[in-house]
């Protein structure tokens, strides 16, 4: 774990050492230990945390996160000779979840990576005089590289369906490099760009269940293994869901020592059948459980600085468990093993399998509607240009021979797998220094997973079907995976119950004063637990509050919600 960051200019410019620290000094939550700056010519490099070195001679290596063990064999320069004989091919061949940057001195060359499912965060921003990157956008912003200008387009998106897509984010001039992405720089400019694709090619492949769940078991196995050796010791998430459980049941399987799993719910009515639920799945295992019970003075308590730390924003009303999780989580082991991927492989979600039906019968395109197309009054203007994105994601995943249903999972992999859920669990995660690691989006079990036919991953109203089947035969002790609490409607609810003292706060705030009509706004704050489309209304402008007031206010976010929103005079 840990946070990278660098700059490379024009020849005859030398990078400033203070500039950099700076944004070190920005990443220092992401894990343990001492920051390092390295200047050589036109390219610096930094690294805070436990992030991996390597150098010899004129070449140097910085990785945050894993890699495959050969393709970094010590100190014996293998890596790095590769590197420089084929810079861009031997930085995307790696596998493993990782955001990398690899100096030639000799070459005067940078190059910077990105894995294919994007677990690990990088930022660009072209700057005077050449470029700048990060793990994360707020270090750009802390070392005053990059104004906190908005693009309206991105706010839409945030707005509209809680995350924002492609490689433009929210923020003027900082660019994402794509999962997958691998970009060559020298003389401070972008020279050649390279994307490794995360999904295997073809439709669904010819295969028995028998057989598909033997490879499964083997490829989960091997992928359990390997997050074992990269974080010994490493704790679950159980949250509910069938992927949740099966990491919890192959981890159980291979590792040492007892498990640790921690688990977080909202402490509302509702609440205990998921608590119930997931202690005793712990306890088939025979693993040591930490429930976590997020109260709603919790949730005031802490919301601003919940919401700080999605620099590049995420809605996701599941960073409020995650966060309370990681924090109890970090008294115990340093990483965390989730299902993240689980659901994106084998079709667990809804949207998946309305996406398998014709239009006749019911089908739609996931995300044809947005948080206040049911609201038209509260946005000052509507939004026009949201869909672009999932759009061009969606058309982008429809290539020859993929069913429907693989076509709806290819495009939430593109943007919401990496936008939203892995950028919730980076961030939250990170805050509290604990490592995440997703075994789902191991190579091997993708590739035992995608291309399976849809019937093996959607039966009736139900998705995740292999997982299941498998669950029942290796894991029959533990019992159905745990009912899901409805999170969402507690969160309306608690909305809702200050909506009369919460909704002015919110509609007096310039970020969102600037978008949103102030009228409109407080009394859909009292309506918040009427229905869903008020509720999410709410909570995105109250996350957009929060947001726009760490991130482009540039203001403290130390207090509780009440204090942070209070009026300035």
């Amino acid at each position: 774990m840990g946070g990278i960051a660098g700059l490379a200019l024009r020849q005859g410019l030398t990078p400033e050492p203070a500039v950099l620290r700076a944004m070190l000094y920005a990443l220092a939550h992401r894990g343990p230990g001492s920051s390092a700056v390295d200047i050589a010519d036109t390219i610096a490099l930094g690294h805070a945390g436990g992030c991996s070195s390597l150098a010899a001679g004129a070449a140097t290596l910085l990785v945050d996160g894993d890699v495959a063990a050969a393709a970094l064999p010590g100190s014996d320069g293998g890596a790095l000779a590769a590197c420089r004989r084929d810079a861009l091919g031997a930085v995307a061949a790696l596998d493993g979840p990782h955001a990398l940057a690899f100096r030639d001195r000799a070459a005067r060359r940078l190059v910077l990576a990105r894995d294919r499912f994007g677990a690990r965060p990088l930022y660009i921003a072209e700057i005077a005089g050449g470029i700048a990157f990060a793990s994360q956008p707020g270090a750009l912003l802390a070392a005053g590289l990059v104004r906190p200008a908005l693009r309206r387009e991105a706010l839409d998106e945030l707005l509209q369906m809680q995350f924002t897509t492609g490689a433009e984010t929210i923020f003027e001039g900082i660019r994402r490099l794509l999962p997958g992405e691998t970009v060559s720089i020298a003389e401070g400019a972008v020279v050649e760009r390279r994307r490794q694709p995360a999904l295997p090619a073809g439709g669904p492949e010819p295969i028995t269940e028998a057989d598909a769940l033997q490879r499964f078991d083997a490829a989960f196995e091997a992928s359990l293994r390997r997050a074992q050796q990269a974080a010994p010791g490493p704790g679950v998430i159980l949250a509910a869901g069938i992927d949740a459980a099966a990491v919890l049941a192959m981890l159980a399987r291979v590792a040492e020592h007892r498990v640790q799993a921690f688990s977080a719910v909202l402490d509302a009515a509702g609440a205990e059948a998921e608590a119930e639920a997931t202690a005793a799945q712990a306890a088939a295992h025979g693993a040591r459980h930490a429930p976590v019970r997020v109260t709603e003075a919790d949730l005031w308590q802490h919301l601003p600085e919940i919401v700080a730390v999605m620099d590049d924003p995420a809605a996701d009303h599941g960073i409020i468990a995650t966060w309370f999780l990681a924090r109890r989580a970090r008294q115990e082991v340093a990483a965390l093993l989730s299902g993240a991927g689980g659901n994106e492989i084998f079709a667990g979600y809804g949207r998946h399998r309305y996406a398998m039906r014709p239009w006749w019968l019911g089908g739609k395109q996931p995300r044809a509607t947005g948080a206040f197309d049911h609201l038209p009054d509260v946005l000052r203007e509507p939004p026009r240009l949201w869909r672009d994105g999932i759009a061009a994601a969606q058309g982008a995943a429809a290539t020859p021979g993929r069913t429907r249903l693989q076509a709806a999972q290819a495009a939430d992999i593109a943007d919401w797998l990496p936008n939203d859920l892995l950028a919730r669990l980076d961030r939250c995660l990170m805050a509290h220094a604990v490592e995440g690691r997703a075994p789902f989006l191991d190579a091997g079990v993708v590739a035992a997973g995608f291309r399976l036919p849809d019937a093996l991953k959607v039966r009736g109203r139900s998705g995740t079907w292999l997982l299941r089947e498998w669950l029942a035969r290796h894991a029959p002790a533990a019992g159905p995976a745990a009912p899901k609490q409805p999170s969402f409607a507690i969160l309306a609810g608690w909305i809702g119950g200050v909506g009369e003292r919460l909704g002015p706060l919110v509609a007096a705030q310039p970020g969102v004063a600037a978008v949103a009509r102030p009228d409109r706004v407080a009394a859909l704050f009292r309506a918040a637990a009427a229905d869903k489309h008020r509720g999410f209304a709410a909570w995105h402008l109250l996350f957009y509050a929060l947001w726009h007031r760490a991130h482009v206010e540039r203001l403290p976010v130390g207090g509780d919600v009440w204090q942070v929103l209070a009026p300035r005079g």
